[in-house]
């Protein structure tokens, strides 16, 4: 059993990216620009927005963060997001999920300029993934296929199981493997008999939300295991969906969690942002 290790591998690509933003800068004078949009006081979303703040910082990005109350209406967030599209400094923007009940998430999502999506959820990057072309691909997915190849693991013609169907992780992630030429199962809260997919699948990714929902039985001996679940237990600890201490040993490769495909969703937030720079680089100097 292998650690696939996303905390080195992040820090390795923070690293890249921290060069290619000096190098654009010194060729054409722009600082990457990342944008992000914070509505109301969940901790969590606080703490993920923190984390990626210094992410930027160190990556030597310019970062602005519009922080929002509960009760905003629709409209000033449309607004805001529309002010950042037209701002030539802002090359990617990134609305913190989940927005409050009275938002209609969709609706904001499909404001941002697509060219400035560096989290892959406007339709017009899903297709592009779907379709196979280029575009921004949501990060925790892309952070998943960085660590497979990190490890040169080649989906390729391999059962693989994705569980949870969500548009952040699971249909993209789903994608990005069909897309590799694995042969792809998806499953979600309708299953039937999870464990039976479950078992033929050479990889399983999981990211459901749910504790422990990946057990020891579940798993074929030699299986590789992605936990993208990240919970906090009833002890506070940091836990993941895969039942760790009973699978790991069952695994020929698992993420640990935390230090696993965590990290890798921050670094390739980075990476996607260094991207929408270096295009919007290219267009200004192609004028």
């Amino acid at each position: 059993m292998q650690i696939l290790d996303g905390k080195a591998l992040a820090q390795k690509i923070e690293e890249k990216v921290s060069l290619g933003a000096k190098e654009l800068k010194a060729a054409t004078g722009r600082v990457p620009g990342l944008a992000v949009i914070l509505v109301g006081h969940d901790p969590a979303s606080q703490a993920y927005v923190g984390m990626k703040k210094k992410a930027c910082d160190r990556a030597g990005f310019y970062s602005v963060t519009h922080e929002m109350p509960d009760d905003i209406s629709q409209d000033a967030i449309i607004k805001t997001i529309e002010m950042m599209n037209k701002n030539p400094n802002i090359d990617g923007i990134l609305i913190q999920l989940p927005l409050p009940k009275h938002i209609d998430t969709t609706k904001i999502l499909e404001v941002v300029a697509p060219t400035k999506d560096v989290d892959g959820f406007h339709p017009y990057n899903v297709g592009r993934l779907v379709t196979g072309l280029d575009g921004f691909v949501p990060c925790t997915p892309l952070g998943v296929m960085e660590l497979l190849a990190e490890y040169n693991i080649d989906p390729k013609g391999k059962n693989c199981c994705v569980v949870g169907a969500s548009n952040i992780v699971g249909k993209p992630m789903a994608a990005l493997l069909l897309n590799a030429n694995a042969t792809v199962e998806i499953c979600h809260i309708f299953t039937d008999d999870l464990k039976k997919h479950t078992l033929n699948a050479d990889i399983i990714l999981v990211g459901a939300g749910v504790i422990n929902l990946i057990k020891e039985d579940m798993v074929k001996e030699d299986a590789i295991v992605i936990d993208i679940g990240i919970n906090r237990a009833t002890d506070g600890r940091l836990v993941g969906d895969v039942d760790y201490d009973a699978v790991a040993p069952k695994t020929s490769y698992i993420t640990p969690v935390p230090g696993g495909v965590g990290p890798m969703t921050i670094a390739m937030l980075l990476s996607n942002t260094l991207k929408a720079a270096q295009i919007h680089a290219q267009e200004e100097n192609s004028f």
